[in-house]
């Protein structure tokens, strides 16, 4: 697999290259199997629509790494947390935690158990899949799942949060400890049931200054990276803190591939990181627009990296009115144009 090759830092014939939230609303296909399920949530727990859906990029662009449809936040809702998904405001959960009681209502092991479906999609999909291509597991870091619990759903302030991280530091750890043991065993049964590589995805790791983040966020996603490393040391394991170009130089840890967002210069990353860690990413997604923008973003990036100890993606998620011939010339002008710097 060239992306598993590529995330170990293995010569490949070119940069492989994936999109996240590739499995998604630009695609008429998605819209058309997520309108069958009813609605989102139904789509993510009905294994059979949801590995279809985890399917599609690999089959119509051609990408080199499938990844998991399904959401970050069915971990909580899994614990025990009513969760919806309200047209125009996005994920809610109508009774946030606030309290002790609240968290001690919460179970790790029910939620394992209650995410089959999860597993039923990977094992469904690791059996359709070429088996040259690559099919990704993920999971939502603590802290950004933790925002969602407390906040009650997505926020511009993380005001809540933030109060207990200096108000209240104790409750918002026990809050992180719970859903990191949590998220242990729900990726390790993904690597059990066949995914090839998991990713971490901290999406409000920006929300942080630098030592609490390294207290409330990074701790604990190394700490989940040391538990699947002890358990399972060949399944590289990619990380994806969003936001924080700023302190690059305090990172370290057991993970295989560090995804760098769209904001943060790939150069900075190379040198701070290139060394260490695989690089992943950072094409401006809004440059999916325009097919002048894929060239000159591509063209950077490669020049950038060489086509050595890189992934090629998106700095972010791709968008849900990109034209799929702009998604189609981004993952072919990636192959093509990379390939000649294997050589």
């Amino acid at each position: 697999m060239i992306f598993i090759d590529a995330c170990l830092g293995k010569k490949t014939p070119y940069t492989p290259v994936w999109m996240m939230r590739q499995a998604g609303r630009y695609l008429p296909e998605y819209m058309r199997v997520r309108a069958e399920a009813g609605d989102f949530l139904s789509l993510c727990k009905d294994y059979e629509k949801a590995s279809e859906v985890t399917l599609q990029p690999v089959n119509i662009l051609g990408v080199d790494a499938a990844i998991l449809f399904s959401d970050i936040l069915v971990v909580p809702m899994e614990m025990g947390m009513e969760l919806k998904f309200v047209k125009g405001e996005g994920p809610v959960f109508p009774k946030p935690i606030a309290t002790m009681e609240d968290l001690d209502r919460l179970s790790s092991d029910k939620a394992v158990k209650n995410l089959n479906y999860v597993y039923d999609t990977i094992k469904l999909t690791r059996d359709k899949l070429a088996k040259d291509k690559a099919l990704i597991g993920f999971c939502g870091a603590p802290w950004t799942i933790a925002t969602y619990m407390i906040e009650g759903g997505s926020t511009k302030t993380y005001n809540i949060c933030k109060k207990m991280v200096y108000d209240n530091p104790q409750f918002l750890h026990a809050i992180l400890r719970k859903v990191t043991n949590t998220l242990k065993l729900y990726l390790a049964e993904q690597i059990k049931s066949g995914v090839n590589a998991v990713q971490i995805f901290d999406s409000w790791a920006g929300a942080l200054e630098k030592s609490a983040y390294m207290e409330f966020g990074f701790s604990y996603i190394n700490e989940i990276v040391d538990y699947l490393k002890a358990n399972f040391p060949d399944t590289p394991i990619i990380v994806f803190p969003k936001g924080i170009s700023g302190f690059l130089d305090d990172i370290s840890g057991n993970f295989d591939v560090f995804g760098v967002d769209w904001s943060t210069p790939l150069a900075n990353a190379k040198k701070s990181l290139g060394a260490k860690y695989i690089l992943q990413g950072n094409m401006e997604p809004t440059r999916l627009y325009n097919k002048d923008a894929i060239d000159e973003g591509i063209d950077e990036i490669l020049s950038i990296m060489g086509g050595k100890r890189h992934i090629f993606n998106l700095g972010h998620g791709i968008l849900p009115d990109i034209p799929v011939e702009h998604a189609k010339y981004f993952i072919k002008s990636v192959q093509e144009k990379s390939a000649k710097y294997a050589k």
